[in-house]
């Protein structure tokens, strides 16, 4: 018999930090594609993939035999000591496919934050500029260079010192408060306040934001980054460690702009749910730090990048990327046709199948939480008021299993947005 989750509860409260703060009072026994099971037998539809981690589902029997053939195998050897030639044949099939503009090369990390950090240093070093720009509502990760890029400050930043210096938050646009021009014209206010742009390395924008609400960026003002770039000789990258690997209805979602980045970050998905992110870009700028200046002792590890392998290959054969836009428009249509009589909804946002609804507050966003939790349905909250729900549901979910989740969803929504 499992132990009580009140019994593990008590020794989690004494064995780990305040800080690693934990959302659910259960833990799971098992998991498989879009369904958890809680040790003490309980099953949960799983609308959050592990923050945007699974959108292949858990435990895809693709991944877990690449991953089981490589184990017996080698697990370790430091790819920067003694290389392996899956990490090579990732890197290509990556370079093929990522929306930048030119040749691309490729390096492996093994997070997200670890990946924007390396990104940043890649573009100080092409650049020979210290300047990052980011944005309002941002996230970017937990380390002290990606805090300070991260423009939220609770959790995040409150209480750990000074952040790093160099790094400027713009406005993001969002069509409800803040517009384009006012972005831009924020942007224009950095230049003329705090750097100058000829000491500004890179803008780093997430398409679409993550933990800021599933905010999209305007394709116009996208548009005009790219150009304020090129204008001032300034790197643009697109953190896309969310919003990667089918979650949009494509690959990368910068493949909805016409802008193209210069270097992209991708985590999250691009495993399967092992450890593995990636910096690409183009190649005259991936070539600018000199030999031993990226990598890490677990960079590019040879499980993960297995199971990367396979992800990319499971996207194509289940065409995932047009199974993202299908679950998505049925989704925006059910919530769309919700907010006509829940008075709490304000907004439906997204791409593909990277779906938030904004309600009224944060206490509405909790309480939708928890009743659907009730009911047998994760689901995540995001937005720097903590009032936007977000759907990370597996993109191999089964149909039925995914209109029942759509279900126990539409029917908390009806119980506390009305």
């Amino acid at each position: 018999m499992s132990e009580s989750h009140q019994n593990l509860n008590q020794r989690k409260a004494q064995a780990l930090p305040r800080g690693s703060a934990v959302m659910c009072d259960w833990y799971v026994d098992r998991a498989e594609n879009a369904t958890i099971w809680s040790t003490d037998g309980r099953e949960f539809i799983d609308f959050a993939g592990g923050i945007a981690v699974l959108n292949t589902g858990h435990r895809h029997p693709k991944i877990t035999a690449a991953v089981t053939e490589q184990l017996q195998k080698f697990t370790h050897t430091a790819f920067q000591i003694v290389p392996y030639e899956s990490y090579i044949t990732l890197a290509e099939r990556i370079n093929q496919r990522v929306p930048v503009e030119g040749p691309a090369k490729t390096a492996f990390f093994s997070t997200g934050a670890e990946a924007l950090e390396n990104a940043v240093k890649i573009a100080r070093s092409a650049t020979g500029r210290h300047g990052v720009i980011t944005f309002t509502g941002s996230f970017h990760g937990r380390t002290m260079m990606t805090m300070a890029m991260t423009g939220k400050v609770a959790p995040y930043k409150q209480d750990f010192g000074p952040m790093m210096p160099s790094v400027f938050h713009a406005r993001f646009p969002d069509e409800k408060k803040v517009s384009s021009e006012q972005a831009l014209e924020s942007l224009h206010d950095i230049f003329a306040c705090d750097i100058a742009p000829h000491n500004v390395a890179a803008i780093v924008i997430e398409p679409i934001q993550g933990e800021g609400g599933f905010r999209v960026v305007p394709p116009a003002f996208m548009q005009a980054l790219r150009d304020i770039a090129d204008q001032h000789g300034i790197l643009l990258i697109a953190d896309e460690v969310q919003s990667g690997f089918a979650r949009t209805g494509k690959i990368f979602a910068m493949e909805h702009f016409s802008a193209k980045a210069d270097i992209i970050t991708m985590a999250k998905s691009l495993a399967g749910g092992y450890p593995l992110s990636a910096v690409s870009g183009r190649a005259e700028v991936m070539d600018a730090p000199n030999p031993g200046g990226l990598g890490g002792t677990y960079a590019g590890n040879p499980l993960a990048i297995a199971a990367a392998n396979t992800v990319l290959e499971i996207i194509e054969e289940e065409d995932l990327c047009a199974r993202a836009n299908t679950l998505g428009n049925e989704l925006v249509e059910t919530l769309t046709r919700l907010s006509q009589q829940c008075s709490a909804i304000e907004q439906v946002r997204g791409l593909g199948s990277m779906i938030a609804v904004e309600v009224r507050d944060a206490h509405t966003a909790k309480a939708v939480q928890d009743t659907a939790m009730s009911q047998g349905l994760l689901l995540l909250t995001c937005g720097q008021k903590g009032n936007v729900i977000r759907f990370l549901y597996p993109l191999t979910i089964p149909t039925d299993q995914f209109r029942k989740g759509v279900k126990i969803l539409s029917e908390a929504l009806v119980q506390h947005a009305t």
